[in-house]
């Protein structure tokens, strides 16, 4: 899972410029709803970018859904992304 987590991190910090980036593991709050899978995994990311900061809200999320679309398809089933200032 720590692999995994820094898979994330390189490509994020590969594709945009960030100063720092946080992986908080959230999967284990879900485990009662009805479409909780454990293979996947509900992800918070606290992310500190000048430049993500620089455009806008939506354009930063997109930017981040975007490099991550195949994680979303198949290990990623929820994904909150905070972006700090």
């Amino acid at each position: 899972m720590k692999n995994y987590f820094e898979e994330i991190k390189l490509k994020l910090k590969d594709n945009i410029e960030l100063e720092n980036v946080e992986i908080v593991d959230n999967s284990h709050l879900h485990k009662k709803h009805k479409f909780y899978s454990p293979e996947k995994f509900h992800l918070k990311l606290i992310i500190r970018s000048i430049y993500l900061n620089s455009i806008s809200r939506i354009d930063a999320q997109k930017k981040i859904m975007n490099i991550l679309n195949e994680d979303l398809k198949t290990k990623i089933h929820a994904l909150e992304i905070n972006i700090e200032k």
